[in-house]
């Protein structure tokens, strides 16, 4: 297997045949457009995207890549889901959303490419589809710029992020597709941060990521129990 590429084709298919539903709000990916905005405006409020050359590793069809564009950051998306980009393009194309740019590459190969290049990398919702989560950690690092930021978020290992992560978000609520995660990639935050520290990257905050199932309604919190979000900056 090409050392550069940490992917478990499991996970690529699984995606991949989701791939043309991406942009539908209400299609499995609609908590992804639910959520978008408050990572965004997260980022966003610490980073300052307007003018920033950014990266978004594991974009799949582009939800957030593409608003990063639209705040005025300079942006690549890359994934190594061949029809999710071909979507994330296509939607690009569509939408008119000019200063956004995708790539079929791993996060590795890249950081072999453009070490330093970027001002802001994000790796949302991807680090418990991948074999090596560190691997992904060491390149994005590789990747920004010192003085640059890195967001990564993640689902924490616990018995309540698999009641509420997989069955209920996968099986009772159906909000996700059945198989969409496995709890055994779940990360703990102080495994997370374990391999930000080896990765020479400085934990600046952490927020967590709440449901309403009644309301509909997601909102970030202290509770870094379930979905949590990390920020971090390279000294």
């Amino acid at each position: 297997m090409n050392p550069t590429v940490n992917a478990d084709p499991a996970e690529l298919a699984k995606f991949s045949d989701l791939a043309h539903r991406w942009w539908d709000p209400e299609s499995e990916f609609r908590p992804l457009h639910q959520i978008n905005p408050l990572r965004l405006d997260w980022i966003d409020g610490l980073a300052g995207l307007s003018g920033k050359n950014v990266l978004d590793v594991g974009c799949g069809g582009g939800i957030l890549s593409d608003s990063m564009a639209r705040k005025g950051a300079q942006v690549v998306g890359i994934d190594l889901s061949t029809k999710a980009l071909r979507v994330a393009q296509l939607h690009a194309l569509e939408a008119g959303t000019a200063n956004v740019r995708y790539e079929e590459i791993s996060a590795e190969a890249m950081a072999l490419e453009r070490p330093g290049a970027f001002d802001v990398v994000t790796c949302m919702e991807m680090l418990e589809h991948v074999p090596d989560p560190a691997s992904v950690v060491r390149a994005c690092s590789t990747l920004v710029k010192p003085g640059g930021w890195v967001f990564l978020s993640t689902l924490n290992r616990n018995p309540k992020s698999f009641l509420f992560a997989i069955l209920g978000a996968e099986y009772l609520l159906q909000l996700l597709p059945k198989g969409t995660h496995e709890y055994a990639k779940f990360i703990r935050p102080s495994e997370l941060a374990s391999h930000c520290r080896a990765a020479r990257l400085e934990l600046q905050a952490t927020r967590g990521m709440e449901y309403n199932p009644l309301t509909r309604r997601y909102w970030l919190s202290a509770d870094t129990s379930v979905n949590y979000l990390f920020a971090t900056r390279k000294p």
